[in-house]
């Protein structure tokens, strides 16, 4: 089978220090003071609680843990490439709480401006997000799209296929959720499944996965013709973080649910997946839609980066705002009205 012209770039994703975020166009100066307003809008999901851990880690430069950094044995270094490990660089001091969410309230008000942008330009924006289980790929969406209006932006994840959607073209189910003009939808996890889990778990044919490599790049090459602005993001973790990840998700009853088969069966397969994903990235990573790899081993950094990243990718402006006032309020005296008991609705208690 002939392998598409784009191949991989061979690109290894820089480190990244968080700082100030772009802010296009006019109404600069609005935008720190606008960061305020946002200020207490935290983000919290099911995963965060893992991130005040620091566990030993095995990478490409050395074995790093909380207390120390040593060089890594020469066949520590070729175990670790063999295992196929995603982990970009050696780990790196967690990001303080406090400075997390200053910096994500600067973003929320950039975010904002986009979606402004998306409407008054009805623009069309698809966001894939990929990666391995447990790579914090929802929590990045959950922070995202706290800052955006619902009915602009909206999130596709689609369970396991019917019966029917198994005889239609692959790609037909994830057609219907595209965006229509002035939206953006955030797919956690796309039609990558036939080239990751559907083809490391023998879900489909080799036939079915080879097809899939032919028809995917133009298929991507289709729909940004069409206009839609079309991003990839992979979200890559290292072998020890996921294992943690999933010892916690095992530990807590509240995160049990995120554990499926699937993703207890992955352990067995790490290797497997890393050359499913080597071979995803040849064919795909397209000029037209290339992939965009995110260290993702700290979750606070990923979801900044990836934020301030995204919002590089799409030229926007503050768009000015329509002037609201309030209409004056009716009146219960003015219209008559007498409000019935309160004792006869049923309250629920007060517990708290």
């Amino acid at each position: 089978m002939a392998k598409s012209k784009d191949g991989p770039k061979g690109r290894q994703a820089p480190e990244v220090e968080i700082e100030t975020p772009r802010v296009a166009g006019e109404g600069a100066a609005a935008a720190e003071g606008a960061a305020a307003a946002v200020a207490g809008e935290r983000v919290d999901t099911a995963d965060e609680a893992d991130d005040d851990v620091e566990p030993k880690r095995v990478t490409r430069r050395g074995v790093v843990t909380a207390e120390r950094t040593r060089e890594a044995d020469p066949s520590e270094s070729a175990e670790a490439a063999e295992a196929g490990g995603d982990e970009l660089a050696p780990r790196r001091k967690k990001l303080k709480t406090e400075v997390y969410e200053a910096e994500l309230s600067k973003l929320a008000v950039e975010l904002h401006k986009l979606e402004d942008w998306v409407t008054h330009k009805r623009l069309r924006i698809v966001l894939l997000f990929e990666g391995r289980d447990a790579a914090g790929k929802g929590g990045a969406i959950k922070t995202i799209t706290a800052a955006l209006n619902p009915r602009v932006a909206r999130v596709v994840a689609l369970g396991v296929p019917t019966e029917r959607e198994k005889t239609q073209w692959y790609f037909q189910r994830y057609v219907a959720h595209f965006p229509a003009a002035g939206e953006i939808v955030f797919f956690d996890r796309s039609w990558y499944n036939r080239s990751g889990v559907e083809h490391v778990m023998g879900f489909c044919t080799p036939e079915e996965y080879d097809e899939f490599l032919r028809s995917c790049p133009e298929f991507e090459r289709m729909l940004v013709r069409s206009g839609i602005l079309l991003f990839k993001y992979w979200f890559s973790v290292s072998e020890e973080e996921q294992e943690r990840r999933f010892v916690a998700r095992l530990n807590d009853p509240t995160k049990r649910w995120k554990l499926s088969p699937i993703d207890l069966a992955s352990r067995t397969k790490w290797v497997d997946y890393s050359r499913a994903k080597d071979e995803m990235f040849s064919y795909t990573d397209i000029k037209q839609a290339p992939w965009y790899v995110v260290n993702a081993d700290d979750k606070k950094r990923a979801r900044l980066n990836m934020i301030r990243h995204f919002l590089s990718l799409v030229p926007y402006e503050a768009v000015p705002a329509t002037e609201i006032v309030l209409p004056p309020r009716q009146t219960e005296k003015r219209e008559g009205y007498m409000r019935p008991p309160i004792t006869d609705m049923t309250w629920i208690p007060e517990d708290y």
